[in-house]
């Protein structure tokens, strides 16, 4: 039985590092994910799970508005306007909260944060519902 050709090793090689790569990019995503479980408080974790919501509702108006219909403009422009608008507030919130950003924020106490957040929320919808009309 003749040897099996070269091109065929090279191909298994090649395809054997591609796997590898990926398998690195598979640890490295899931040892960032066992990071972030393991060593973020609850609290942030929640506001981490109100920013994807509202990331993932801007996106879903966004492609609803690009796809179906923007009928009523104004209607779609206060929705994401206040996606955008509620997502900038929580994330403030969230870097103000977080435990080892407490140099960067000395004199504002997480009830502080909480408070200027929701004034912020209030006088938000306060203008998007008058451009609802």
């Amino acid at each position: 039985m003749p040897p099996k050709s070269s091109s065929t090793t090279t191909a298994s090689k090649a395809g054997s590092s591609s796997s590898s790569a990926r398998n690195s990019s598979n640890n490295v995503i899931l040892t960032l994910w066992n990071a972030y479980m393991e060593e973020t408080p609850a609290r942030l974790k929640l506001i981490d799970a109100f920013l994807f919501f509202l990331m993932l509702s801007g996106i879903i108006q966004f492609v609803y508005c690009v796809l179906i219909s923007s009928f009523p403009f104004n209607a779609f422009l206060a929705g994401f306007g206040s996606c955008v608008g509620q997502f900038v507030l929580t994330a403030s919130l969230r870097s103000q909260v977080n435990p080892s950003n407490k140099d960067e924020f000395k004199e504002v106490s997480p009830e502080r944060a909480f408070a200027d957040f929701a004034l912020g929320s209030v006088v938000l919808h306060f203008f998007v519902f008058n451009f609802l009309g």
